[in-house]
């Protein structure tokens, strides 16, 4: 790296708030009228977390085919056993089918199996992706923000939660039938006024949790992150360099620590929505009598 586009990234890092690193920087805007969805009359149309997505759907799209593919070999038995990142993604999809959806959504597993693997290999790579330290580089060499974190921001993880809150309500009424309007009133006839419009809020409350959970565990760690490196650029320009250095090694190792905490916290809370998705779609299709009537309508 040249010196002058050191420099450059390290002024914007000290120019800039935490904040910077995890908000959306807008690419191509259009000025557009929406209401409360426009509140300053621009329309995003790309965006960093917008180039993101698209990023992450096409290495979804043109690696997840290809590395399914690889076998031990070519024999007749081998090429039926995965072999290297092909073994992997089974191993997920088969633990995903099994300890997640299986329990959850009983017989109606094959039907919404599909949606809870792209659902969760989707967060993955949109929280993987969101830790390469795109943003602060692609500014120097590019002149553009390019990077951030997708589920980082609450329209997208919210449009997440609102797609799963129409499959619930829609298969829920689907399969459900009346059985799906009784559960809105689970008590006497005579407390429905008070049990129906608790139920409704609860429905639109697990898709709220959706949303913030993911949102908020992202935007936190990368805050975090973002904090500690300032501490290092901050004690250099006040101080002296000999300071910043001496912050440097122990903000070093605790943003190592940080870092593979993201990592972890990137599985976990991909897995997470997943398994909440799921359970949530099983309460709304699978009720309380009996799994051979859940799977007669499967079918």
């Amino acid at each position: 790296m040249h010196l002058g586009s050191a420099t450059l990234i390290l002024t914007g890092l000290a120019s800039s708030s935490p904040v910077d690193h995890v908000v959306q920087h807008p690419l191509v805007q259009r000025e557009a009228d929406l209401g409360f969805l426009t509140p300053e009359g621009k329309i995003t149309l790309l965006s960093d977390q917008i180039s993101m997505m698209i990023l992450g759907g096409l290495l979804l799209i043109l690696l997840v085919p290809m590395l399914v593919r690889r076998r031990r070999g070519a024999g007749e038995v081998d090429r039926l056993v995965p072999a290297g990142p092909a073994n992997l993604i089974e191993s997920i999809c088969e633990y995903l089918r099994k300890d997640v959806a299986e329990p959850n959504l009983h017989g109606y597993t094959d039907r919404f199996i599909k949606y809870i693997w792209s659902l969760f290999f989707f967060i993955l790579t949109m929280n993987l992706l969101g830790l390469l330290p795109l943003g602060s580089v692609s500014p120097a060499f590019l002149g553009l923000h390019i990077g951030g974190t997708a589920t980082a921001n609450v329209w997208v993880t919210g449009t997440l939660a609102l797609m799963t809150l129409v499959l619930m309500v829609f298969n829920g009424l689907r399969h459900g039938r009346l059985d799906y309007i009784k559960h809105f009133c689970p008590g006497p006839i005579w407390l429905a006024p008070i049990l129906v419009p608790v139920e409704f809020l609860g429905l639109f409350a697990k898709a709220f949790a959706l949303a913030i959970r993911l949102f908020a565990n992202m935007v936190a760690g990368h805050v975090l992150l973002a904090v500690l490196v300032s501490f290092i650029i901050g004690a250099g320009s006040s101080i002296g360099a000999g300071a910043g250095f001496g912050i440097a090694v122990p903000v070093v190792l605790g943003s190592i620590a940080v870092t593979l905490l993201e990592v972890f916290v990137a599985f976990l809370q991909a897995f997470i929505f997943t398994f909440l998705t799921a359970l949530f779609l099983g309460m709304s299709i699978v009720f309380h009598h009996g799994d051979e009537h859940a799977g007669a309508h499967a079918h």
